[in-house]
């Protein structure tokens, strides 16, 4: 996705609906929010238009970002790769099993 800057910027397809038929086509033009900057050099976006949005989105911010609304505008903690229960976790559709902190 073309952002206008030296480095790279996608949509993060964990904050798409689950059906890649509710996804933005190619060639949309349409708003869209920083999710997340890092040391990466890459900026992951977020639709600002809630059709392109998880059904869950609510809920997926308060696991995995629950401080968001008041990171607006304030630079990202590196936390590096996620691991691979945290990436099971996010594909999860009922959220991270119960005894996940």
């Amino acid at each position: 996705m073309d952002i206008g800057l030296s480095v790279g910027g996608f949509v993060d397809v964990m904050l798409l609906p689950e059906q890649s038929d509710g996804w933005p086509t190619e060639g949309t033009v349409s708003e869209f929010e920083i999710w997340w900057a890092d040391s990466r050099r890459q900026i992951r976006l977020k639709p600002s238009d809630s059709r392109y949005l998880r059904n869950d989105f609510t809920d997926f911010v308060g696991r995995f970002r629950p401080n968001w609304p008041s990171e607006v505008g304030r630079p990202v903690r590196d936390p590096g790769p996620p691991t691979i229960d945290e990436m099971r976790a996010a594909l999860r559709s009922d959220g991270p099993p119960a005894n996940s902190p």
